[in-house]
């Protein structure tokens, strides 16, 4: 049996950057961080030759080809996996939420299939292999840094190239300015679930005439980078998100609604300098930076759950093996 544990993330400049569409007429750059929720895979190998898989259903088939869902049926695959298995997953925050679930289960999913056949795979190569699944193979509408940040862990600035390679760079940050960062930073769940895959294949359709908007987003990680490691002026990260959110708000449509616009304003109201609904947009999880007594004003202006959170050194990672 193997099982493993794969980050979710948070997203905080130069979303949307990471897409084909965009990166191929420009590199594309963006900051991310892992936080501590986390998606659980475990694989074990059956007496029988067949396959159960066991997420918000239950799937029991004999072959690869029969299995419904996509990611796993393609892992598999790749993976080059010939006997029974049974695999099952439990995240620790919803999915459709904005916080990279998908890209976590196929990074968690190939981690531990490669392991189960003696294959360690470093994290380039799992962040690779899960953008081959979604992007190339099911052509899913999304962008590549959900499966690299899931694989290194940690807060990185990630560059996507026009020849497809990726760049991905540890921040060497100061421990106080990223602790009193994470002090500052609130993190609220909207109560509902969303499908990103229209939220973004409006965004890719839209690429073309979003360009100058994409590069305004892309330019504020130079910002959020500086800010960062020289820590003067932390509160500026506010500010950064903020600008982030108005011109990601022009990508598409249905990024954001009445309810997510009046939510917004509140936290505002009651001292936020700036945030982001998280992820592709439509609903999830809300992302705020304030300070000081302003922290408490917002949790009781909103009245939403309040979900607290660390950041994530490691990516996906093995954190069980046992008898087969």
């Amino acid at each position: 049996m193997i099982i493993t544990r794969t980050p979710f993330r948070i997203s905080f400049v130069g979303g949307g950057s990471d897409i084909r569409e965009f990166y191929r007429y420009t590199p594309g750059i963006v900051i991310s961080t892992a936080i501590n929720k986390y998606m659980y895979i475990t694989v074990k190998r059956k007496f029988e030759d067949t396959f159960r898989i066991s997420y918000h259903k239950t799937e029991i088939v004999e072959k690869i080809e029969d299995i419904q869902h996509p990611i796993v049926r393609e892992a598999l695959k790749l993976a080059e996996i010939n006997c029974g298995l049974e695999i099952t997953s439990i995240g620790d925050i919803p999915a459709g939420t904005g916080l990279g679930s998908s890209s976590s289960f196929t990074v968690g999913l190939l981690n531990a299939l490669f392991a189960l056949n003696g294959k360690l795979k470093s994290a380039e190569e799992l962040a690779r292999l899960a953008c081959k699944i979604e992007i190339d193979i099911l052509k899913e509408p999304i962008g590549k840094q959900d499966q690299y940040i899931a694989a290194y862990g940690g807060m990185r600035r990630i560059q996507f190239n026009q020849n497809e390679s990726v760049f991905v760079d540890t921040m060497l940050y100061k421990t106080d300015v990223i602790r009193k960062l994470g002090e500052n930073l609130l993190m609220f769940y909207t109560g509902g679930k969303r499908s990103a895959s229209p939220i973004l294949s409006e965004q890719r359709k839209n690429c073309s005439d979003n360009i100058s908007y994409l590069e305004k987003i892309r330019d504020l990680t130079y910002e959020f980078y500086d800010c960062l490691i020289n820590g003067n002026d932390i509160s500026r990260v506010g500010k950064l998100l903020h600008k982030n959110w108005r011109l990601k708000k022009r990508l598409a449509h249905n990024i954001s609604n009445n309810r997510i616009d009046e939510l917004y304003q509140k936290a505002l109201n009651a001292g936020a300098l700036g945030g982001k609904l998280l992820g592709a947009g439509g609903d999830g999880f809300l992302l705020f930076y304030a300070e000081g007594p302003h922290r408490n004003r917002i949790k009781k202006a909103l009245g939403l759950r309040y979900v607290p959170f660390e950041f994530e050194p490691e990516g996906s990672k093995i954190i069980y093996i046992g008898g087969q």
